[in-house]
């Protein structure tokens, strides 16, 4: 929802994730927004706004290969969320 809100504002990056390594049953522990983001994404076939009503950050990510996977930390202190502004 960041990046259709940011729609490619130059300058700005930013990172969703969960410290315990995990979100839920998948591997990710988050994903990165980049200001091109929707443009690899379109590129790729995905669709933000279908991932969004269909809630499946996971697939959208993958596909442009800005997943972060860590592996289970196995500890779930807080979730993270970190926005750049350059």
């Amino acid at each position: 929802a960041m990046g259709v809100a940011l729609d490619g504002a130059p300058g700005i990056w930013a990172l969703a994730a969960d410290s315990d390594g995990i979100d839920g049953s998948d591997d990710a522990a988050g994903a990165f927004v980049a200001p091109d983001t929707l443009a690899r994404a379109g590129a790729a076939g995905a669709s933000a706004a279908q991932a969004l009503a269909g809630h499946d950050s996971y697939s959208f990510f993958a596909a442009i290969d800005d997943l972060l996977i860590t592996g289970p930390s196995h500890t779930n202190v807080n979730d993270i969320r970190a926005v750049l502004v350059a």
